[in-house]
């Protein structure tokens, strides 16, 4: 068995289409964003055949493998108004799910929050720090260890990613590796070594487009008092190559014709 090339769109999985299950963290009054949400996630990995379950971890807290049962990959979404560092009904629960996926090796992909609570229940450390706080379209680098994993195989050494952050990981679990960091922030894509378990601190899941209307939904936390529209004109731009990272992580590690994984 072998590995569907990264960037090539899968023809057929199995005769049926890829069954993802995207767990959301977003409150009752945020539901414009949480449809959003659900968009861009399904908008990235448009050139494959999925099918898409959402969860909303705020309304249904109680999560576990049954949640799950089925699926051939699990997302973690981002929050908006909630961060790791304190704790919620879901977040014991979540944590529990995310070791189970870890030891089972099933393809986990964590975006923003979701990269930060697999970091935080793998025995990682999050802190919210505002000097490494990051607002807008900024570069990353691939580490040597990035320029080496499959997922990232054929990616410029440097390019540009939408982040919108408070919280950090500050230290990486053990087993864990940093493939990508910015400027001022370290971990920005993280994966767990010889699994199919990857993080990335900035939203992978937007496009420019769709970064303004979510800035817009939050801007109480993370624009406050500012001109909106300029500041957004200001801070953000294309990020074609992040943008193809969701896609390639399904072809590569989510495709049953994919497994095992290796590397």
């Amino acid at each position: 068995m072998s590995l569907a090339p990264a960037g090539r769109p899968l023809d057929r999985v199995a005769d049926r289409p890829l069954d993802v299950v995207l767990l959301q963290v977003r409150y009752p009054w945020h539901e414009r964003a949480e449809l959003q949400e659900r968009e861009c996630f399904a908008d990235r990995c448009g050139a494959l055949p999925v099918r898409w379950r959402a969860v909303n971890l705020v309304a249904a807290p109680d999560v576990g493998l049954d949640t799950v049962e089925g699926a051939d990959a699990v997302m973690i979404g981002g929050a908006g108004s909630h961060t790791v560092t304190e704790r919620y009904p879901f977040s014991e629960p979540l944590a529990e799910l995310i070791r189970a996926l870890v030891a089972e090796g099933r393809p986990l992909f964590g975006s923003c929050y979701g990269h930060q609570a697999i970091a935080l229940a793998l025995g990682g450390r999050v802190a919210t720090d505002p000097a490494r706080e990051e607002v807008g379209t900024f570069e990353i680098e691939l580490t040597a260890e990035g320029r080496r994993d499959p997922l990232l195989a054929g990616m410029p050494g440097r390019f540009a990613v939408h982040l919108g952050h408070h919280d950090v990981v500050v230290e990486l679990p053990p087993g864990m590796v940093e493939l990508a960091r910015s400027a001022v922030c370290p971990n920005q894509v993280v994966r767990v070594a010889g699994k199919p378990v990857y993080g990335t601190q900035f939203h992978c899941e937007m496009t420019r487009e769709q970064m303004v209307l979510r800035l817009g939904m939050y801007r109480a936390e993370y624009l406050p008092g500012s001109d909106l529209e300029s500041e957004l004109e200001r801070r953000l731009g294309a990020t074609p190559d992040a943008e193809s990272l969701l896609c390639r992580f399904l072809e590569t590690f989510a495709a049953l014709e994919a497994r095992p994984v290796v590397a």
